[in-house]
């Protein structure tokens, strides 16, 4: 007979454990030995969201009020890694995450179930977050977040990364629907309704966006940081690496790194 999903939670030591990864085939959390060591300040470029985001955390941490968060916009911006950033930054404060993938959010209850009475602060954190039109399980993602005749737990928030706002996509016919009554009041249909009452769920909604050129810049002086070269040919290649990537992003920065150090090999 297969373990229960409660003797499979217990299993980690989170006084040692920062992290869990979801297994759903499996049912199971496995614990994750090696982090990403990343830390706030080699996150450049989003200084507004990491306030925001900070504030909210250390709400959380506090025992206070917070938001769930949800963090849109362009891809290798610095979303997934402003979540890794936090674990490394407050997990001796209690702070834990949990990550499961878009396909287990069915499983959001049972999680929250095992997690809600344990003595620590858990992220919930779905990554590259959407829903096609006519998936309903986002409605597992409005009762971790809200509720339903059991109230949410207190010691978990639901943070997600996503390229989309509303998370469900919006069709032209969808905009068609929308209707102005008396006194130019907007109606909308029932689609747009469904992804803007999801959307609205996430109390903290952070917009990422790709960077200057310049901020593109200076994210690869941090990166080379000790180099001794020609830093306007190296800034000139930096350029030519991200025009070839198709746009400008921290994670290009990081990628023209190892193909610059490479080439010198």
């Amino acid at each position: 007979m297969p373990e229960s999903l409660s003797e499979t939670v217990e299993k980690i030591n989170w006084d040692k454990t920062l992290a869990a990864v979801w297994s759903g085939r499996k049912q199971r959390l496995r614990g994750v030995r090696a982090l990403d060591p990343i830390d706030m300040h080699e996150l450049l470029g989003i200084d507004e969201q990491k306030r925001r985001f900070n504030l909210n955390i250390q709400a959380f941490l506090n025992g206070l009020p917070a938001n769930h968060v949800l963090l849109w916009g362009a891809r290798g911006t610095g979303k997934s890694s402003l979540i890794k950033a936090a674990l490394n930054a407050y997990g001796d404060q209690g702070l834990r995450v949990v990550e499961l993938e878009k396909d287990d959010i069915h499983d959001l209850p049972e999680i929250s179930a095992q997690l809600r009475e344990l003595p620590w602060k858990f992220i919930l954190y779905c990554d590259d977050l959407s829903f096609e039109a006519g998936d309903k399980r986002y409605r597992y993602l409005k009762v971790l977040m809200e509720g339903s005749i059991e109230l949410p737990p207190e010691n978990i928030l639901m943070m997600a990364t996503s390229n989309r706002r509303h998370l469900i996509p919006e069709k032209q016919q969808d905009n068609q629907s929308v209707k102005a009554a008396v006194n130019g009041e907007l109606h909308y249909g029932d689609s747009i309704e469904e992804g803007l009452s999801l959307a609205d769920r996430f109390g903290l909604s952070l917009s990422f966006y790709a960077p200057a050129q310049d901020l593109y810049l200076q994210m690869i002086d941090a990166l080379f940081d000790d180099y001794c070269g020609d830093r306007s040919e190296l800034h000139r290649l930096a350029i030519r690496f991200a025009s070839l990537r198709g746009g400008r992003s921290g994670r290009v920065a990081k990628q023209f790194k190892i193909d610059f150090q490479a080439q010198q090999v």
